[in-house]
């Protein structure tokens, strides 16, 4: 009889965060086999060694190995893609646009020769650009590479929301679309605390505070760190996807999505809310936004086409036609 295959999944990267979504995904036993490819092998291979030890101590099934060559990662039910040069301080996401891009263009083609029947999670910065780039140059259904943002910067407004009330922890749900960091667009009406609408317990003024907060909690952890970026919540959201779709939960997430029409945008990546499974983005959402969401969004969509067409006028894309400037 022969023996169903486990679910594998692979990251490229073995950074901080991509290491600690191997740790979290290894912790809860979510899949049978984890490849770590990185340009140092070496730390790599200690990282994964380290990882199967803890996961035997927690009882967990899942084996972390090292991807010394892209044909590791073959049959990759999911593939996360943290590799990309970290954000330093001072630095804008968009200082990382052709360094980024041209990094991700070389991983994803192998993710194209190797696992061509996987889902893609970017978490690479800039994100939404990323993603774009991901989805061009893999060829890849538009439902199958997914970028990692909507969660995390859910998840920090969320803290700050409970720094500002001092109650709730664990029952406040945040809500927001849009790019990533500066652009996102929050939606205070779908924020609530244990289900109590957030603009029933704070006031206009300090929503705003929590929002602008939140748009540069990532430029804040920088700060304190000097030498590197946050990892931990990254990776934690990271890893919230990569469950979703290997269990195929169908749950709705804000993540960073190919819009094809949607909001009335089309060819670009913007955060929105979307059910996650076995099939990648199994459907999007559209919700009701209000005159001034719908003005920050279209900012927000601005944004990333900003950086997409710097990415075409220096004709980037492998396919020419990818290279067509559009409005």
């Amino acid at each position: 009889m022969e023996r169903k295959k486990g679910k594998k999944v692979t990251i490229i990267g073995a950074g901080n965060v991509g290491a600690t979504v191997a740790y979290s995904l290894a912790m809860h036993g979510s899949c049978h086999e984890i490849m770590l490819r990185d340009r140092a092998p070496e730390i790599a291979k200690g990282k994964a060694l380290d990882m199967s030890q803890a996961a035997n101590a927690a009882r967990q099934h899942t084996i972390v190995r090292v991807a010394e060559e892209a044909e590791d990662m073959k049959d990759s039910d999911v593939v996360v893609i943290t590799a990309g040069s970290p954000r330093k301080p001072g630095m804008s996401r968009d200082d990382l646009l052709m360094i980024n891009a041209q990094i991700t263009k070389e991983v994803i083609n192998d993710v194209k020769t190797y696992a061509p029947n996987s889902i893609v999670i970017m978490v690479s910065n800039p994100l939404d650009v990323m993603t774009y780039v991901a989805l061009k140059e893999s060829g890849f259904p538009k439902e199958r590479v997914v970028g990692m943002a909507g969660i995390l910067d859910s998840a920090r407004m969320a803290h700050f929301i409970y720094e500002k009330i001092g109650y709730g922890a664990g029952q406040i749900r945040a809500s927001v679309m849009g790019g990533h960091g500066d652009d996102m667009v929050p939606l205070p009406k779908f924020s609530t605390v244990a289900g109590v609408p957030l603009t029933d317990i704070l006031s206009e003024d300090e929503i705003v505070e929590i929002v602008e907060r939140t748009k540069h909690g990532g430029a804040e952890i920088v700060g304190y760190l000097k030498t590197g970026s946050a990892y931990y919540a990254p990776a934690k959201s990271t890893s919230i996807m990569v469950e979703a779709i290997l269990k195929d939960t169908r749950q709705i997430h804000p993540c960073a999505v190919y819009l094809d029409g949607h909001y009335g945008y089309s060819d670009v990546v913007s955060g929105v809310p979307v059910a996650l499974g076995a099939n990648g983005v199994e459907k999007l959402f559209e919700m009701t936004l209000s005159e001034g969401q719908k003005r920050k969004f279209a900012k927000s969509v601005a944004s990333v086409r900003r950086m997409i067409n710097v990415l075409k006028e220096n004709n980037f894309f492998t396919n020419p036609e990818d290279n067509i400037i559009t409005e």
